[in-house]
């Protein structure tokens, strides 16, 4: 009888492991139009966290945020990773999160698609609202 029970105990406790492990999301779209540099930094570390995961990060910078894609552009480097919340878009890119910029930032900016950096493309709204409306993604705002 303790043998018939210890076991359907491990069988629940692995079952809903198993099980918790299935409900956790597929990935981050995150939402970046904030001017300051820790509030982009906070939005670059989650993401950044989410990859290391093995998860997917979604990223569309508009408005101030915008900045950060462009090839001229620079932000402060910031404590305790010494580090710009540029330098950390950068990273993310090259680990595999699609980052874009709002369609209305680049001609209000007086900017093209040519002072992007690498990767870096113009988002398309359809596409984006059906991101947000996914249920297998979380979505954050900054």
């Amino acid at each position: 009888m303790k043998k018939i029970l210890l076991s359907l105990c491990t069988v629940l406790i692995f079952g809903t492991t198993a099980s918790a492990n299935d409900n956790s999301a597929k990935g981050l779209n995150v939402m970046i139009t904030s001017e300051d540099a820790q509030t982009q930094m906070m939005g670059m570390v989650l993401s950044n966290m989410t990859l290391k995961k093995g998860k997917e990060v979604n990223m569309v910078l508009c408005s101030h945020a915008g900045n950060l894609a462009l090839k001229d552009s620079e932000s402060p480097k910031l404590k305790p990773q010494d580090k710009s919340p540029k330098m950390m878009l950068e990273d993310l890119i090259k680990n595999g999160a699609k980052v874009e910029v709002c369609p209305l930032f680049l001609p209000n900016a007086e900017k093209t698609e040519a002072d992007l950096i690498q990767n870096v493309t113009v988002a398309k709204p359809p596409v984006v609202a059906d991101r947000l409306l996914d249920k297998d993604y979380q979505n954050l705002s900054y």
